[in-house]
């Protein structure tokens, strides 16, 4: 398994920044928060995509996804989420990232079934112009399907290998999945896997990776029990988090911490 850290835990922070920060603490890969608010976004011309593409490749970290806001369960017209998507989609092929991220985001008064068939509907009509790009679209474990087995009742509604999953272990922890449960359920769909810590299922303040309670070690024994060897990524949400201690001084300890558990997996 190769290791990421997001933006989301440097907001704000100029790219080449964050591929230093990568670069000295021993990590593989970024995960870049497409938001306006980033150095990084839809809104960027082609002259500056390329020029993020070249900085990656010059740094020889590799941009594992992109983490974008869509919410393809919402309630409302398709048009606008399905062009959301797209205009993610459009970026990452430009940046030369297989994956984006998108949310669930459905309404709590929307029926599971009701939900379920927008986000299928919307994933399905995105994925063909994702696999002309070159690009997967993955469902985050989140908000209105957090649960694994929330996911692929969406996930096997669409049927297309351009959509697939991201394991967010947080909320599936939050739903009450077991890890092995959670990989058996999202094992042929999944993307990457995002990892993080928090102190307790009421205080979900971000922590240091090993200093909360969520199941990292048992995560990655299931993964390494199965061969996975895709990324595993800290999202620490200190954008928002803003009193918590800077990422910068806490990644040499959390990519240690991450090596010490696939050690031990192995």
């Amino acid at each position: 398994m190769k290791l990421a850290f997001s933006t989301l835990g440097v907001p704000g922070l100029p790219l080449p920044d964050v591929l230093r920060l990568a670069s000295v603490h021993g990590y593989h890969g970024v995960e870049l928060r497409a938001h306006p608010e980033e150095p990084v976004h839809p809104g960027l011309g082609p002259g500056e995509r390329a020029d993020v593409a070249a900085e990656f490749k010059a740094a020889g970290i590799e941009l594992v996804g992109l983490a974008g806001y869509a919410r393809v369960a919402a309630p409302g017209d398709d048009g606008p989420v399905i062009e959301e998507v797209r205009r993610l989609v459009d970026l990452a092929h430009d940046l030369g990232t297989p994956f984006v991220r998108v949310f669930p985001g459905a309404d709590p008064e929307q029926s599971r079934e009701s939900a379920d068939a927008i986000a299928a509907r919307r994933l399905g009509t995105a994925a063909e112009y994702a696999a002309d790009m070159g690009v997967r679209i993955l469902l985050e474990t989140h908000d209105s399907h957090r649960a694994a087995g929330d996911s692929i009742r969406v996930l096997g509604l669409v049927g297309h290998r351009h959509v697939g999953s991201l394991w967010d272990v947080m909320h599936t922890w939050l739903a009450g999945e077991q890890p092995s449960e959670s990989y058996a359920a999202l094992s042929p769909y999944l993307g990457y896997v995002q990892v993080k810590d928090i102190a307790s299922a009421e205080d979900t303040t971000p922590l240091p990776l090993g200093a909360g309670v969520l199941p990292l070690a048992e995560c990655v024994e299931v993964l390494s029990r199965h061969a996975w060897d895709g990324w595993l990524c800290w999202e620490y949400e200190r954008r928002w988090y803003e009193d918590v201690p800077p990422l910068p001084e806490l990644l040499g300890a959390g990519r240690e911490h991450l090596s010490r558990l696939l050690n031990e997996s192995a």
